[in-house]
């Protein structure tokens, strides 16, 4: 059988490729909450929503924010009255979808679960047929799914595999059900084939409705009030109705009837608005990428600041930089026109002059307080979700949850290294697959079955051994399946995997071969090796789905898969309730997993790996071996562990937590008196030279066997303020120069300072490391360098945003001032936030960004309360990615 593996190990894994996500007119009783008092409806895989207050016209629009909208018209216009609170129907219409329903049905189908909710006041409780509510169906006899009314019930009727065309047995509530009072109701059914239906928040009926939705009809149009080809008109007032690509949980339709029929609507766009959105998205980056260089709050050429409004209105030594409304007043407009600014590398473009013109033009409106280069360094879209490739840890923590093997060493082995991209090596656009990794795969997958027990395995989703019978395989690789590929199975991936079986099959293989293939085959889908979500691909940001946000919850907070219960409660539509996430966010951050995923997020920000590829001059430093290296990275992960998760302290107390970790060869390499044989914990209280991240030695040998200034006070601008500083120009040499008798790093450092042509970025960062001069290359502590030149300690920091630097006398108060600044806090924010999201974050993401920030200080500050502050906004909780063209 080996012969046939290849062929179809390949036909499964490249065919499961990801995709991208006359009526009385008295109108009932009303459900009045306020703002304050209104619960926040249930968002997560809504995919129609329709509210009827206060409208007007002959369309009702889909509010949803799913793309395209699935708008409706009313057919006869004269039949309905908009009032406040709804739309009564008064004699028979119908309101159908304008286009079919193609994306609602096509998202359905792949769940296998759809929820219809109705807030609705019926005209009597005599109306028959059943009297269509909502439907999802081409006539009255073939539908995917109807609510109905029949008399004093209500009716649904849903299309299975289990069913007939017309959905029946159909699923009817208790009789009084249907009341002419405003009443809630919602209809689900989930992947297990339960079907529920609440009234007023309640469990009414629970009834089996077996089948999968294959068989539901791609071009069914949505039609409220009647029938799509009409002749089952409903009458009555409606006031809300919603469609779901799940089944809500019973927690979930309780949230929805408490927040009533009322949505809120979103703000309208003002000419207000988009000026702040033109000046947020295209004037900022612009200015910050184009001017900052010269006209930031530190290096103000010719007295003019360009990164906040209100120096920027008030001009530099020249007169008025810009005059809102007027850019033919303006000196910034007479500069940039006349290709004066900037006064290095290309003039500006014809439209990015015009973009510039017309913004003072319209009033130079400002929408944020700072222009902050960082922000703009990188132009993500909110929420856009990158396919990520799983990194080698997450491969190996994978293949454990998945199947039980440990396959780590080797992963390590066979797989080629994740390699750094802006800062972490998850780095989603660096993480390719090349045929390396193919092959690597494929040899992996045949160690960790031949490690398995398949029998024992398979028979976790079934105990049938048959190979003839295809409805029991299907199954069987659905369930199997499901587990190992994190989430629900479609009709053409259960249809590709089970192909294999009935190849092995025809060819004469036993049940036993054809598991060990299937399991094969889904250990190199693209399914298996990448964290694959279906995607909406319009550019809208909208809620992701329960198996999705259990995969970004587990990766973010363990770098591995869901486990059981966390697969149960996205199994059992427990992840659309916030109370229920926070409760499995706290029961995972209790996990062990949690602390070593935070410790990769440590290894990653400081690179910490680069330790053991140290290589340090033998003759300078005859006591460097392998070890002392080693220990250093030790002591930096077990002093985070210890302030991050032993004392709970908040984040920015990494900077001068005076505590340490040691092994007797490094605590000696430091002149601290050995404690004990092992890592051992030191209180550095009465040690001034030591204390805080900076001053260890798997930080300080960033600088080289020169401890260079350069290099050191790189690190700590950007990886630490979050500071950006132009590239040096092409062809300069970058050679460290080394110290000689009378000329220490320091005064190296400030003869650039002094530099005119340096001057300008390197008094930005060196300052930075002033305070660090009396540290060696290795993080050995000196008063004096191997040339006999007095070292110093004293210098300045620049905190980026601001005008004047703030001096400091010794390490120990660099590390204070570090500590409590409230940049080093953001930008501790912003690497974290980076780490779990596996990519780089833009000016889209800083709102949420600050959002995420200003939580986690409420709660302390701590690694607990910023990465469930992550987990919890909407860069993990919603989705977008870039638009694609729709299909007409």
């Amino acid at each position: 059988m080996r012969s046939i593996s290849c062929l179809l190990l390949l036909t499964a894994c490249f065919a499961v490729a990801p995709t991208f996500s006359g009526a009385d007119e008295k109108a009932g009783p009303t459900v009045e909450s306020s703002a304050a008092e209104q619960r926040e409806r249930v968002k997560r895989d809504l995919r129609a929503l329709y509210t009827f207050s206060a409208g007007k016209g002959d369309v009702v629009h889909d509010q949803s924010g799913v793309r395209p909208q699935l708008d409706l018209r009313i057919e006869k216009l004269p039949a309905v009255k908009w009032k406040s609170d709804g739309l009564l129907i008064r004699s028979a219409t119908k309101i159908r979808s304008i286009a079919p329903a193609k994306k609602l049905i096509a998202t359905v189908k792949r769940t296998g679960e759809v929820t219809v909710e109705a807030w609705i006041v019926p005209a009597n409780d005599r109306q028959s047929g059943p009297a269509r509510i909502v439907s999802l169906s081409a006539n009255p006899s073939g539908r995917n799914v109807t609510l109905g009314q029949d008399g004093k019930r209500y009716d649904v009727r849903l299309r299975t595999t289990a069913t007939s065309g017309n959905g029946q047995p159909s699923t009817s509530t208790d009789k009084g059900a249907a009341k002419t009072e405003l009443t809630h109701v919602v209809y689900t059914r989930d992947i297990a084939g339960n079907a529920r239906i609440y009234i007023n928040g309640k469990e009414n009926v629970d009834k089996k409705i077996d089948g999968q939705f294959s068989n539901w009809s791609n071009d069914d149009h949505l039609t409220l009030a009647n029938e799509s080809t009409g002749g089952r008109p409903w009458l009555g007032t409606l006031q809300l109705a919603a469609l779901y690509s799940r089944a809500l949980s019973a927690n979930e339709v309780e949230q929805n009837f408490q927040a009533g029929p009322v949505v809120a609507d979103a703000a309208p766009q003002t000419a207000e608005n988009h000026q702040a959105q033109v000046f947020a998205n295209q004037v900022a980056p612009l200015l910050a990428k184009q001017c900052l260089d010269c006209h930031d709050s530190f290096a103000k050429k010719g007295g003019l600041d360009l990164s906040r409004q209100a120096s920027a209105v008030a001009g530099g030594e020249n007169g008025k930089a810009i005059v809102p409304g007027n850019s033919a007043e303006s000196l910034l407009w007479d500069q940039i026109e006349s290709d004066a600014m900037p006064p290095e590398g290309e003039p500006l473009t014809a439209e990015q002059k015009k973009l510039l013109q017309q913004w003072i033009d319209d009033g130079a409106h400002w929408s944020v307080d700072l222009i902050d280069p960082a922000v703009y360094a990188n132009n993500s879209p909110s929420g856009a979700v990158w396919l990520q490739r799983l990194t080698v840890s997450e491969y190996i923590a994978t293949v454990r949850e998945a199947v039980g093997v440990d396959i780590s060493q080797e992963a390590r082995e066979i797989l080629p290294p994740d390699l750094r991209a802006d800062g972490f090596s998850n780095t989603a656009y660096n993480l390719s697959v090349d045929f390396k990794h193919v092959e690597a795969y494929a040899r992996l997958a045949e160690i960790i079955v031949s490690r398995m027990d398949v029998l024992k395995f398979a028979r976790k989703f079934s105990k049938s051994k048959k190979l003839s019978t295809d409805s029991t395989m299907r199954k069987f690789v659905a369930k199997m399946g499901k587990r190992i590929l994190r989430g629900p199975l479609d009709e053409r991936e259960i249809t590709n995997f089970s192909g294999i079986a009935t190849t092995v099959a025809s060819t004469g293989g036993d049940y036993e071969e054809a598991v060990r293939y299937l399991i094969e085959a889904m250990l190199q889908s693209p399914r298996f090796m990448y964290r694959v979500e279906n995607q909406q691909g319009d550019g809208t940001a909208w809620p992701v789905g329960g198996y999705e946000l259990a995969s970004r919850l587990s990766y973010i907070l363990w770098g591995g898969p869901p486990d059981k219960e966390l697969f149960r409660a996205a199994e059992a539509g427990e992840l659309g309730d916030r109370a229920a996430i926070e409760k499995q966010v706290q029961r995972m951050l209790d996990d062990p997993r949690a602390i070593d995923r935070s410790l990769q997020f440590v290894t990653e920000w400081l690179d910490l790996g680069r330790l053991e590829n140290l290589r340090p001059n033998r003759e300078r430093f005859p006591n460097w071996n392998d070890a002392l290296a080693a220990d250093m990275r030790d002591e930096t992960l077990a002093f985070f562990k210890e302030v991050a998760w032993t004392q709970k302290r908040p984040l920015a107390d990494l900077f001068n937590a005076q505590v340490t970790f040691a092994t007797p060869q490094l605590a000696e390499y430091y002149g601290i008196e050995p404690q004990g044989p092992g890592l051992e914990r030191y209180d550095l209280t009465s040690l001034a030279p030591r204390g805080g991240l900076l001053t260890q030695g798997s930080v300080l040998t960033m600088g080289g066997d020169d401890a260079s200034m350069v290099t050191r006070g790189l690190f700590v601008l950007k990886d630490v303020l979050r500071g950006m500083v132009k590239s040096p120009p092409p062809g300069l040499d970058t050679t460290p120069v080394p110290s000689s008798p009378g000329l220490s790093q320091r005064h190296i450092g400030e003869q650039r300072i002094a530099n005119t042509a340096c001057g300008g970025c390197h008094s930005k960062f060196e300052p930075l490391a002033f305070g660090l001069e009396k540290y060696d290359g290795l993080g050995a502590f000196h008063d004096k360098d191997e040339h006999g030149n007095e070292l110093r300690s004293d210098g300045e920091v620049l905190f980026p945003g601001t005008a004047k630097p703030v001096k400091y006398q010794t390490s120990a108060e660099l590390m204070d001032l570090l500590a409590n600044s409230e940049r080093v806090r953001e930008t501790l924010t912003w690497k974290l936030t980076q780490f779990a999201l596996g990519r780089p974050l833009g000016a889209a993401d800083a709102p949420i960004v600050g959002e995420i920030d200003k939580a986690a200080q409420q709660n302390g500050g701590t690694y607990s309360a910023l990465i469930t502050a992550i987990v919890m906004s909407d860069l993990v909780q919603t989705t977008r990615t870039e638009a694609t063209p729709v299909e007409k």
